[in-house]
């Protein structure tokens, strides 16, 4: 069975308390249980900027669904990574595909307020995903997911100047389950960032 990605649905065996979510995008997420908060100076602003300026460029890898009804499902994922003009963020667009079904994802995310705040796809007010807090750590960033009832954290961290791991978790019973893992490989030429040359 070929499974559009936009819309996978999580159930969790042995949870029955946990009624069955929908994850509405597949995107670069560790168990992380509690929202991230950012220091507000100088110094954390430019190793933000140095983070998302060393994940510019395009990315393509492959992924899998690792809990849930779909687990073991497989995946490719194309990404294009930017930072926006006159603030401290990203933006990804691309595409996943699964078996002869490509779907488009995209994500955008700025710092606001002392705080990071952004969409997957059209948020949750539509079929995505909204990041309520995000915190770079060094070659790591982790943000905090939100849709409706569902929680959740995408954690995405440099394995190298040219690799990248991602994973989403949910919340389940007080608990951070990994759902979705992915391993990204850089496939230009763009100059990377001095966090990631450390």
């Amino acid at each position: 069975m070929v499974l559009p990605v936009r819309s996978i649905v999580l159930s969790f065996a042995g949870c029955p308390s946990m009624k069955p979510r929908i994850l509405t995008v597949l995107l670069p997420v560790l168990a992380v249980s509690a929202p991230f908060a950012v220091t507000d100076t100088a110094g954390a602003n430019e190793r933000d900027r140095k983070f998302f300026e060393s994940v510019e460029g395009e990315w393509v890898g492959p992924g899998e669904i690792v809990a849930g009804k779909y687990k073991g499902t497989k995946f490719t994922c194309t990404f294009t990574g930017s930072t926006p003009a006159g603030t401290i963020g990203m933006s990804l667009d691309g595409g996943c595909r699964v078996g002869v079904f490509t779907q488009k994802m995209s994500a955008k995310i700025e710092r606001s307020g002392g705080n990071y705040r952004g969409t997957f796809m059209d948020g949750a007010a539509g079929k995505g995903l909204d990041v309520t807090s995000g915190n770079v750590d060094g070659r790591k960033v982790v943000f905090s997911l939100n849709r409706k009832q569902l929680k959740g954290a995408m954690l995405a961290r440099l394995a190298g100047d040219d690799k990248m791991t991602v994973t989403v978790s949910v919340k389940v019973d007080k608990q951070m389950v990994p759902v979705i893992g992915m391993n990204l490989k850089r496939v230009d030429a763009s100059a990377v960032g001095s966090v990631a040359q450390q």
